[in-house]
């Protein structure tokens, strides 16, 4: 379906033309691509049975100085942003793992538009290595398929931008970003960031930035994708995580998992965020991508971190695994999506999507809507007075895996 045209004032500024956004709703310059088959990447590319494509632009682009941090306050902004909507509610499309520049990741861009949210937010990794050029495709060409929200798009990095040493990503992701906050617009500054308003906080963390170490040898010793200093200062200093008479619901996201069933965790994020809460400390939402699937988790922490539900949303734009779980963590698994959408290169492929977050006061419904256009699941969350969280599955496709 089309998305209904705007009326000339909700048009934002946000460093696009009118015109552009206007093609971008309405004519879709991205159908075309689907349709002449001009995304410049097929989906078997990204296997990692096919090293070669990778390893070339990695090796091209890894060695280098990593760019330098950005972080808050800087040019005057502090990185938190009021929620601003057109309606009742303020909706927010989260993808990850997206900007591939394959049929697949069009189709996405393609349904997030559809729905015309007010803010569109990437959880990281612009394939192969994040490079200027890779940014130009699935960002900020006339015809690229990301799809700016009405009030703007926030972007967070992964791995894959920090093997071109993070470049690209702060010099042309970030100034891409813009989004409206009161009566002015503003570009993103940092690599992390707050949405807000009188109920919810969605914070962004940085765990890109740290997820790189020496070239070639960070394949084989796996960084912690720690927060900087900088960005834990900001979360207590700026952000004020140890307010207790903050009650609002905190959404946290990041590219890395948190804990997984399938890859690698991160413990020491959740330490830090930790301490960053002292005493405020409580449970929160937690969406992550960085492995190309859609998974659901229960309440869930490291003796020695915070307690969090997750949500894996890498299932943007790579190829989607479709593996059983062979980690830990089994208990608190509640959910896989593994459907095989075709065989490519004799393995299953799963279906991309993304998820459709909905704002109406202290309840946000979530849908997980894949790439045939389809609500594989919907729960539903609440913030009580004192900022506890609670939730209720209200659909799941019978075709999704319980475990």
């Amino acid at each position: 379906m089309k998305s209904e045209k705007r009326e000339p004032e909700q048009y934002v500024d946000l460093g696009h033309s009118e015109v552009e956004n206007h093609l971008k709703t309405q004519v879709a310059l991205y159908e075309k691509r689907l349709k002449e088959g001009t995304a410049a990447n097929k989906v078997a590319a990204f296997f990692a049975t096919n090293l070669f494509g990778f390893a070339y632009h990695y090796l091209k682009s890894r060695f280098g100085p990593k760019a330098k941090y950005q972080f808050y306050p800087r040019n005057g902004d502090d990185g938190i942003y009021p929620m601003h909507t057109f309606s009742e509610t303020v909706t927010v499309a989260l993808v990850s793992d997206w900007a591939t520049d394959t049929p697949e990741s069009d189709l996405i861009g393609g349904l997030i538009r559809d729905r015309d949210p007010d803010y569109t937010i990437h959880l990281g990794d612009v394939y192969f290595v994040g490079t200027p050029e890779e940014v130009a495709t699935n960002f900020t060409d006339p015809d690229a398929s990301w799809h700016f929200g009405k009030h703007g798009s926030l972007a967070l990095s992964g791995n894959h931008e920090m093997y071109s040493n993070g470049t690209a990503f702060f010099k042309k992701l970030l100034p891409a970003m813009k989004i409206r906050k009161g009566k002015g617009i503003a570009t993103q500054q940092a690599g992390f960031f707050c949405l807000e308003n009188e109920h919810w906080r969605i914070i962004g963390l940085d765990t890109g930035y740290n997820s790189t170490n020496r070239p070639l040898l960070e394949v084989l010793f796996k960084p912690d994708c720690n927060l900087r200093e900088e960005h834990v200062n900001w979360l207590t200093e700026v952000v004020r995580l140890q307010d207790p008479n903050d009650q609002r619901g905190i959404i946290f996201l990041s590219h890395h998992p948190y804990f997984s069933s399938f890859r690698d965790d991160h413990p020491v994020v959740g330490r830090q965020l930790k301490t960053a809460f002292g005493a405020a400390d409580r449970p929160v939402l937690w969406f992550w991508g960085h492995e190309h699937r859609l998974s659901f988790y229960n309440k869930y922490g490291f003796q020695d971190g915070i307690q969090a539900w997750g949500r894996c949303v890498g299932h943007g734009g790579m190829p989607v695994e479709t593996n059983a779980p062979n980690r830990g963590h089994l208990g608190q698994l509640l959910f896989y999506d593994q459907r095989v959408r075709e065989r490519i290169r004799r393995r299953d492929v799963g279906f991309n999507g993304f998820a459709l977050l909905t704002f109406n006061g202290p309840a946000i419904d979530i849908q997980y809507i894949d790439q045939t256009n389809q609500t594989v699941i919907a729960e539903r969350w609440q913030v009580s007075p004192s900022g506890d969280l609670s939730s209720e599955i209200l659909e799941v496709s019978p075709e999704i895996t319980k475990y």
